[in-house]
């Protein structure tokens, strides 16, 4: 049971709707999370203007990150909202659990970024020099670097505004975590 309601369109200020347009039009529905963003007047816009920022990131390295820290966070929407973005990425069933639990044997590159990712999230950005140390090794650089920090944020903040309100998950929901070597 949601412990905060998901507004309507009509529910949302004048801005809000607007923004509520453009979903439809890019994504065909408003995601419920989303929705839930808009019970504030900016938090819906400044969002978004986050998450779709410039980044040295490409989009498929996007979701590396996005499962690792979704995972991490226990968030059961942003995990099924991210697999089903990581296949249309062209990962694999089998590749986002491996992303999910934080590592990527079928990319070094990856792999270090996934690495990466989990170990900034479990430590509340106390990451090991190791992991930084082979993330740079791997051939990422120091704007990847922020730039990665910068996505665990955002994504961090979906993760805990939908372990706050618990609004339904609207995408094909993502089965739990496998058990996946470390």
């Amino acid at each position: 049971m949601s412990t905060i309601n998901v507004p309507k369109r009509e529910e949302v200020s004048t801005a809000n709707q607007a923004i509520f347009d453009n979903l439809e039009k890019a994504v065909g529905f408003v995601p419920n999370l989303f929705a839930t963003y808009a019970h504030s007047e900016n938090a819906l816009g400044n969002y978004l203007a986050l998450s779709n920022a410039k980044t040295s990131l490409k989009a498929k390295e996007k979701e590396v990150v996005n499962l690792a820290v979704s995972q991490v966070n226990n968030c059961i929407y942003c995990l099924s909202a991210h697999t089903a973005i990581g296949k249309m990425n062209g990962f694999t069933d089998e590749q986002i659990l491996e992303l999910r639990a934080g590592k990527a044997s079928f990319d070094e590159k990856l792999d270090a970024l996934a690495r990466l990712a989990k170990n900034i999230t479990e430590n509340r950005g106390a990451t090991d020099a190791q992991v930084v140390d082979n993330f740079f090794a791997a051939g990422w650089t120091k704007e990847n670097l922020i730039d990665t920090i910068v996505l665990v944020g955002d994504k961090t903040i979906s993760n805990y505004i939908h372990s706050t309100t618990k609004v339904p998950v609207d995408f094909p929901e993502a089965q739990p975590l496998e058990t996946v070597g470390a």
